[in-house]
């Protein structure tokens, strides 16, 4: 008889969390303006919000810790980290930040400015923001699959060629900084992209003159990825596979809370020393200086451990099988979902799942709430909230996919967590046809406005206008 599988990790310390009651619930979330984000911690049971930072350390990780250094310049973390860079990803070039949108906020300070256009994957939020907040446009090439969540495509994360060349032809080149391919795509459903399609994007880049930066929040997964369903990567290591990935990338940002394992570091990696050159002098205003950016010498630490441990096999499988393992329960309980599942979570179509509620009452928003209400769960939209109004127009842009993420934190709960999720969902799509009405906007920012917005029922507004 065939083992069946089991985690590649023990348990050493716990954490307890509550259970509330759905009275509790209803008022908390009320409380928050109907914006999950706004929820105290203890008022979850089981936080899906994000994988960023949300992810438990190893022993290992922990033991670096200890060993940081804690000198302001030139401490020996930070040339513990520039030596995994390299040898993982190699990079010869690196400054660390204190998380991705940092590492964005710098690389997009030395080559975005206002009129620029930046084609790349289903750009995520903080992405679009940093470069419409400089007036420049972000432009989605797609590939067109990644928008039917019943399609069964390998690499839903891929750049539609024909696209990109539209985009790069159409504009000069001193018009584009870069082009950013993100893997996974988080946006369209923690979907991974091709090995091949990283080459011909780097080729078509390279005919163009323009460079190819990653954003490699989740590259291990997509390494994974590409070793589990693409051909001729079957026996290779996932170290070889990234080490062959960024050969097509002329530089990267890292949110290091995600596959890295770590509470909070980033970092952005270079193999052109003139552009970082230039970033090194937004790097000191903006996060500090170049051998520690916006990191402490243990973080510091803790992410060249992390590194190591997040490109191999093991962690990677134990990880996403856990995915596929919450993905395979929705899917036989009849909740429509982003296939083939994603790494770092499963992204419920709400669309499908709510059919009839109006797209400007919020159709993914409204059935986030609906999941925290029924069970304590908190996803988020990625969905019109995070899409966020033109820039130009001021309208509401309403994207192809609505979707609530279930992102799944590394290492934290177990499969009879992802029962409940499971359950939970299913008790609210039998439910569905009573959810008649969603939210309306009391009040935003002006740019990225999901994490901070103000909701109120759509209902109630109604019955106080009459």
């Amino acid at each position: 008889m065939e083992l069946p599988f089991a985690e590649s990790y023990k348990i050493k310390m716990v954490e307890p969390i509550r259970k509330s009651t759905r009275e509790e619930r209803e008022e908390w979330i009320k409380t928050a303006k109907y914006n999950l984000f706004n929820l105290r911690s203890d008022q979850v049971f089981i936080d899906l919000l994000t994988d960023s930072g949300t992810g438990a350390m190893s022993d290992r990780q922990w033991a670096a810790m200890m060993l940081g250094d804690e000198s302001y310049a030139g401490a020996s973390s930070y040339y513990n980290l520039k030596s995994a860079i390299k040898n993982i990803l190699g990079f010869d070039y690196f400054l660390p930040t204190h998380q991705g949108r940092a590492a964005e906020n710098v690389l997009f300070s030395a080559l975005v400015k206002e009129g620029d256009v930046v084609p790349g994957n289903s750009h995520f939020d903080t992405t679009k923001g940093h470069i419409e907040f400089r007036k420049a446009k972000a432009i989605d090439c797609t590939i067109d699959e990644a928008f039917n969540t019943t399609i069964q495509h390998p690499f839903k994360g891929n750049i539609d060629l024909t696209k990109l060349e539209t985009v790069l032809s159409q504009h000069p080149k001193e018009q584009i900084p870069m082009i950013i391919v993100t893997v996974t795509c988080n946006s369209s459903g923690g979907q991974p992209v091709s090995m091949q399609n990283l080459k011909d994007v780097y080729a078509l880049a390279k005919q163009y003159g323009i460079r190819v930066i990653f954003d490699s929040a989740r590259f291990a997964e997509n390494a994974y990825f590409i070793k589990l369903r693409e051909e001729g990567y079957q026996d290779k290591s996932i170290k070889e596979i990234v080490k062959e990935m960024y050969q097509y990338a002329d530089g990267m940002t890292m949110s290091s809370k995600k596959d890295a394992i770590v509470n909070m570091g980033g970092f952005i990696g270079f193999k052109e020393e003139e552009l970082f050159k230039k970033a090194c002098q937004f790097n000191i205003i903006y996060e500090g200086y170049i051998t520690y950016g916006g990191m402490s010498g243990r973080d510091m630490n803790a992410l060249a451990q992390g590194l190591d441990e997040g490109t191999e096999f093991e962690y990677l499988e134990t990880r996403i099988r856990q995915v596929a393992y919450l993905g395979e329960r929705l899917k036989k309980l009849g909740v429509p979902v982003q296939e083939p599942f994603g790494g770092h979570a499963i992204f419920i179509d709400a669309k499908r799942f709510l059919p009839h509620l109006p797209k400007e009452e919020f159709v993914a928003q409204t059935l986030a709430i609906e999941l925290y209400k029924e069970a304590g769960i908190r996803g988020v939209e990625i969905g019109t909230l995070l899409a966020d109004r033109d820039p130009e127009t001021r309208e509401n842009r309403y994207p192809a996919l609505e979707l609530v993420r279930l992102a799944i934190p590394r290492r934290v709960y177990t499969n009879n967590h992802m029962d409940v999720i499971a359950v939970a969902c299913k008790n609210v799509y039998d439910r569905r046809e009573q959810i008649t009405r969603g939210y309306q906007i009391t009040n935003e920012s002006a740019i990225m406005r999901h994490f901070t917005v103000e909701l109120t029922s759509a209902e109630e507004k109604a019955h106080v206008m009459i």
